[in-house]
């Protein structure tokens, strides 16, 4: 399978208050989405808090990744940083650790304009030297890729994928047409968006680029491969079990939840990166409950 095609998981990446990673435990995390056959991981992405590290921290976590499941399964790492020559830097040292792709948002202060976009991805598409997804995530970036611009970028060497939000207007198959005609045969389309990355996948997406995926990989996986499959009975069924969770993701935010996930399940007790704060003490349980609903429907 295509690097950027599949079910990518992105785990959080715990840390102390400090924010220095907690190798053994991002090791576990890790181990658990390679042992349910995912498809790839995808390191350092939002969920994985890229953008509160040091880039000590940051290299730390891929080497940690690749010494525990390189080779067996594809690891894609964020490299989004404010300065070109930062990203370009944080590409490099995702590459010389052994890394196989590559996930770059347009991070920035300033608002920035489509020229300057492409000027940057090129720069560090070019640097990275691996096959590099474009990271479209206007919610945290305030930059939105017009078609036009990504079927420029579809162009520039290394640059392979993209990993798109959910459309206003949940009309995939018109997203999908519109972009499949301006880019390479050969360019991955993908979704973020968990609630609905399985209406993206029975349109014909190459990738759902998955938050759950990093904590509850098994039960990301059953949605995927049902999706993929086609089998819109068990997409149904699997999407009323996952319904509990979406709604806490879209309550609190999927970051958030997910570190209540990782106490949960023994993980470990770690918390987000200031100033995010955890989800509530009384929503614990609402996790609880979703989780073993989740749990009870995909085991069966």
């Amino acid at each position: 399978m295509s690097l950027f095609k599949g079910l990518s998981a992105f785990p959080i990446t715990p840390t102390g208050a400090s924010g220095q990673v907690d190798t053994a435990a991002l090791a576990t995390l890790l181990q658990r989405v390679c042992d349910a056959g995912a498809d790839s991981i995808g390191l350092l992405g939002s969920t994985g808090a890229y953008a509160f590290l040091a880039r000590d921290e940051r290299r730390r976590a891929v080497e940690t990744a690749m010494n525990t499941v390189g080779g067996r399964i594809p690891v894609i790492v964020g490299v989004g940083a404010l300065r070109t020559d930062e990203a370009q830097a944080l590409a490099g040292d995702a590459k010389g650790a052994g890394a196989d792709g590559l996930l770059l948002a347009p991070v920035s202060y300033v608002p920035l304009t489509g020229d300057e976009v492409l000027e940057h991805f090129t720069a560090v598409a070019k640097s990275g030297g691996l096959p590099l997804c474009i990271y479209n995530n206007p919610s945290t970036t305030r930059f939105t890729f017009s078609s036009a611009l990504v079927a420029k970028l579809a162009l520039v060497p290394n640059i392979a994928a993209i990993k798109m939000p959910l459309p206003a207007n949940e009309d995939f198959k018109s997203e999908l047409a519109d972009l499949r005609g301006k880019t390479p045969s050969e360019f991955a389309i993908g979704y973020s968006g968990d609630w609905g990355a399985s209406s993206a996948l029975l349109a014909g997406a190459d990738a759902w680029y998955s938050v759950v995926g990093g904590i509850l990989p098994v039960e990301a996986l059953a949605l995927a491969r049902a999706a993929q499959a086609g089998n819109t009975v068990e997409v149904e069924r699997l999407e009323q079990a996952f319904q509990l969770l979406w709604s806490l993701f879209k309550q609190f935010g999927s970051f958030r939840v997910m570190y209540t996930l990782a106490g949960l399940l023994g993980i470990g007790d770690y918390e987000p990166p200031r100033p995010v704060k955890p989800i509530p003490g009384s929503s614990i349980s609402d996790v609880v409950r979703a989780l073993s609903h989740l749990r009870h429907a995909v085991s069966g």
